[in-house]
Formats: structure tokens, C-alpha cells, sequence
């Protein structure tokens, strides 16, 4: 599929002319207070004929005036934005830190899951078995947001954050839960069973064991961290983002 042919029948699917396609551009420009949205006629013609590339700002002044979706049409330049998250993923950083998500609060993964048929919900095996994500066309991110992509919000462990390794291994990514912030101090069985916080800090974030001091939140690594025990004051020093409710992590490193 060639983007500007395909751009090209819209618009005239639409009846719309070139100058119509600048008019509209302008009245774009005025609202959002740039003149970046502006799509002069020469423009368009060398969009639609000449194989040019869009900007970010004419692009969106298009998908706007043809009434299209804006991630589909990034797909047309091969700019796969539902995707986006997968690529991150594969990009790790030292610091621990939020994934990005988009204006409707879900994850670009997540956007594009709510768009897919909904996955199978048969009965779980009672025996350990193998599951083939292919041939059912879903992977284990997809599952981990279908249960409520704008429920949860995601987290990177950063490269070199150590806090609960080997519980949770530098460069894993966590799901949390943003309506679950109050810190429990006691009633776990066993350490696997202890509430896991994900704690934005002034200077960055954790995501640790978590328990209350009065006007302290203690910060608790795992006992084999190398990482020693913080207690920022609460809530002016450290904000609790959720509980941590699954967890994909590398054994081994790739």
C-alpha cells in the first residue's frame, strides 16, 4: 500500500479538493495555535504524488480533516505505533521507571489489544502444560493487560536496580494496580505472598516492599539486595503508584 495513493482516494472519497484539504489545514492551525498543521496545496501534492513523508503536525491536520485513525495511518509509513511498547522493551534502562502510556491511559499494547477479538477465556488446565501463543494469537503481554488495559498502569525495573533481586531481577516489567496504595504492614503468610509497591520518589522510583513508620514510608529491599533500607517522609517525599500484581521477568540474560 502506498501512503499518498492511499491518502489520495480518501480525499476524494470525501470530495474534497486540495484547497479544501489548505482551508481545513488552516482552521486546524488556529485552534491548536500552530502554524506547523498548515497543508499548502504544493504540499499535498507532493504527499500524495512525490512519495513525500508528512510531518507529525501535517499528518495529524490530515487524519483529522479525512477523519481517519491516526495509529492506522502511521501504519501506512510503516511507523507501527501499537507496537511501540514491544520495541521499548528491548531497549532497557538503568533507572526504574513508569512505561508510557497514552491519553486514554493505556499502553499503546493495550490500545491495540482492545481493538483485537477478545481472547479465549477456556478454563485454565489444572495440569502444567505448553501453550502455543501463535495459534491462538495472542503473546503474553496481551494477556497480561486483557484483564483491564486502563486498569493497570506498567513499570520497567531498571538494568541497574537491584531492590528485590533476585525476587525481581534487574530489566523485568511489572504490572501494578493504581487503585491499591494502602500500605499493609502485616498479614502476609510468606515473602512470595508480601505486597510489592511501585513508590514514586522525588528522584526517580522503587518498586520494593513497602511498610508505615508514622510519618515514614520504609522502603524495604529483598534481604539478598545489596540495597540498604530508605524511609522518605510520606506523603511529601514518596507517593505510592500502586501494588504490584504480575511480573514479567527474564531468567537468564538474553
Amino acid at each position: 500500500m502506498v501512503p499518498g495513493s492511499s491518502l489520495r482516494r480518501v480525499r476524494e472519497r470525501l470530495g474534497l479538493t486540495y484547497r479544501d484539504v489548505e482551508r481545513a489545514s488552516y482552521e486546524v492551525a488556529q485552534r491548536r495555535g500552530r502554524p506547523d498543521f498548515i497543508i499548502r496545496l504544493s504540499r499535498l501534492a507532493d504527499i500524495e504524488n512525490g512519495g513525500v513523508t508528512p510531518s507529525l503536525y501535517k499528518l495529524y491536520s490530515l487524519c483529522a480533516i479525512y477523519h481517519l485513525d491516526l495509529l492506522e495511518v502511521c501504519g501506512w509509513f510503516d511507523v507501527p505505533l501499537t507496537e511501540y511498547l514491544r520495541d521499548a522493551v528491548e531497549q532497557p534502562a538503568p533507572n526504574t521507571h513508569v512505561l508510557a502510556i497514552n491519553g486514554d491511559g493505556q499502553t499503546g499494547a493495550a490500545a491495540a489489544a482492545s481493538r483485537e477479538p477478545p481472547l479465549d477465556r477456556s478454563p485454565a488446565p489444572t495440569r502444567t502444560t505448553f501453550l502455543n501463543p501463535q495459534a491462538h494469537g495472542w503473546d503474553a503481554l496481551s494477556v497480561a493487560l486483557s484483564e483491564g488495559p486502563s486498569r493497570y498502569r506498567m513499570g520497567f525495573i531498571g538494568t541497574e536496580d537491584h531492590w528485590m533481586e533476585p525476587l525481581l531481577r534487574p530489566g523485568s516489567i511489572v504490572l501494578f494496580d493504581p487503585t491499591r496504595r494502602r500500605v499493609e504492614n502485616s498479614g502476609w503468610p510468606n515473602e512470595f505472598d508480601r505486597p510489592i509497591y511501585f513508590v514514586e520518589l522525588r528522584e526517580g522510583y522503587r518498586c520494593c516492599w513497602c511498610s508505615r513508620d508514622r510519618d515514614r514510608l520504609v522502603l524495604q529491599p529483598y534481604p539478598l539486595s545489596p540495597c540498604v533500607p530508605e524511609m522518605p517522609k510520606f506523603p511529601d517525599e514518596a507517593e505510592i503508584l500502586g501494588q504490584v500484581v504480575g511480573m514479567a521477568m527474564r531468567l537468564f540474560a538474553a
